[in-house]
């Protein structure tokens, strides 16, 4: 950088809205599991793009698909038909419970489309009065002004009242409070199957069995957001697969595109009359480019055994996190499916993520005292040692 220029920082702060609280480097190059910093400095990488780059950074898959269809055609809008998006529809169906496909840009955006179609199809099958959606508590949907007032915690929702009304919350992992709060204007039931935002929280055994019984039992739907953990983040394609329900709706979004904008909105048969010409709508859902890309994207998770590896990599991942906790009191509880795993502490985070970037490692917290770990798939062994050793030795500074 010459004598007298800005640097990037500056320019960002000069700017762009300061809506994110960034660290305080700029990224310039990816390969892997790993990133680097514009002073060519490394760093592992265990936040993935907060669960988004399944296949790594600068995935040969990845951008293989990309050059050979900028190439084809990158954009013509909905009006017309195109076959990339036609053919990832095709293999979301045939890997999924789902009939229908509508592609979005991104996860709020796929949140978006539920909630409408869960009020429309309950407004074609029971007239006007079904609007309601229970939502969980530390949930986390989007920050759109419906996925906002669809999240449940305060701090995500503080300074943009009035919210959208139609929306109630219960607490997770309790499905009498979800029978509780039924009454004949609830439509639908939204949960994460693993609370990723909310602090990698997992449900209970039986729990989500017993949510899909009573929404039968109720004729309310049942949407599950699979935006954080879909994709093969738990080792399957999608975590409602570890606890044998499936939804009625359920949204996809950041690993399926590993890193362009793209969210899906998957539901049944019985839906789809709901959502005819003029009820919904993106320029951008699916464009050839994007779906082109998610096409790799999902092969490579179904055939290059990127769920296997996954899994393995998490139980192993898991045991090691679990020697953290035997070894320091302080650690509360380890949890976690797969790639997706949280350490608890029983104090803030923040010491330690600003630790590990100082020592080469990503990581993230959330919810202030959940150390959150969402690597890229392919993550190996030595990697995951390599954090786990490091955060061993801040750990023992910390004592």
């Amino acid at each position: 950088m010459g004598e007298g220029s800005i640097s990037t920082i500056e320019q960002a702060d000069t700017y762009m809205f300061k809506t994110y609280s960034r660290f305080p480097i700029t990224l310039v190059r990816g390969e892997g599991c790993r990133v680097w910093d514009e002073d060519g400095k490394p760093y592992l990488d265990f936040v993935g793009g907060i669960a988004v780059c399944a296949l790594g950074h600068s995935s040969p898959v990845v951008t293989k698909a990309l050059e050979a269809q900028s190439r084809m055609l990158v954009h013509v809008s909905n009006l017309f038909y195109t076959k990339p998006q036609v053919e990832l529809a095709r293999l979301l169906v045939e890997n999924s419970f789902a009939d229908r496909v509508f592609f979005a840009n991104s996860g709020a955006e796929a949140n978006e489309a539920a909630i409408k179609l869960a009020r429309k199809w309950a407004r074609d099958t029971s007239g006007d009065g079904k609007y309601v959606v229970i939502c969980m508590d530390n949930s986390f949907h989007g920050r759109t002004m419906a996925t906002l007032s669809a999240t449940g915690q305060a701090k995500v929702r503080k300074g943009f009242d009035p919210l959208l009304s139609g929306f109630k919350f219960v607490p997770f992992n309790d499905v009498n409070a979800i029978e509780q709060a039924v009454d004949d204007v609830v439509c639908a039931v939204m949960i994460e199957p693993i609370q990723g935002e909310g602090g990698v929280v997992v449900p209970d055994s039986g729990y989500l069995q017993q949510v899909r019984k009573l929404c039968d039992e109720r004729g309310l739907l049942l949407i599950f957001d699979e935006v954080q953990v879909g994709m093969g983040r738990t080792g399957k394609l999608f975590a409602h697969e570890h606890f044998g329900v499936t939804p009625d709706i359920m949204t996809l979004a950041k690993a399926l595109g590993n890193g362009l904008p793209i969210g899906a909105m998957l539901a049944t048969e019985r839906l789809s009359d709901s959502f005819g010409p003029g009820t919904h709508a993106s320029t951008f859902g699916g464009t050839p480019l994007v779906t082109a890309v998610s096409i790799a994207v999902v092969r490579s998770l179904l055939e290059d055994g990127v769920l296997e590896h996954c899994r393995q990599m998490g139980d192993y991942f898991k045991k090691r996190l679990h020697g953290l906790r035997e070894k320091y009191p302080f650690i509360k509880e380890v949890r976690g499916t797969g790639l997706i795993l949280g350490l608890e502490l029983e104090r803030e985070g923040a010491e330690v993520v600003n630790s590990c970037l100082e020592q080469g490692f990503l990581i993230n917290c959330t919810q202030e005292r959940v150390l959150r770990f969402l690597p890229p798939l392919i993550v190996e062994q030595d990697e995951i040692d390599q954090l786990v050793d490091c955060l061993d030795g801040i750990f023992q500074r910390m004592e």
